[in-house]
């Protein structure tokens, strides 16, 4: 199965746009530490998963 590159890069558009969404949420927000601190370690994993998406999308559009 050839995986596809254009729907790969729209993924990790839409990905790094609601990382982006996240990270003005917690920095317009003085609420709930707790929240906060979890709010935080999603945002951390998304900028991970968007690192490893475009990895894959170099690796792949470069075939």
């Amino acid at each position: 199965m050839t995986l596809d590159v254009n729907a790969l890069d729209s993924i990790s558009a839409t990905l790094s746009e609601l990382t982006d969404r996240i990270t003005q949420l917690l920095q317009a927000s003085d609420d709930d530490e707790d929240a906060l601190a979890e709010l935080r370690e999603v945002e951390r994993q998304l900028q991970a998963s968007t690192r490893r998406l475009a990895k894959i999308v170099r690796r792949v559009s470069s075939l």
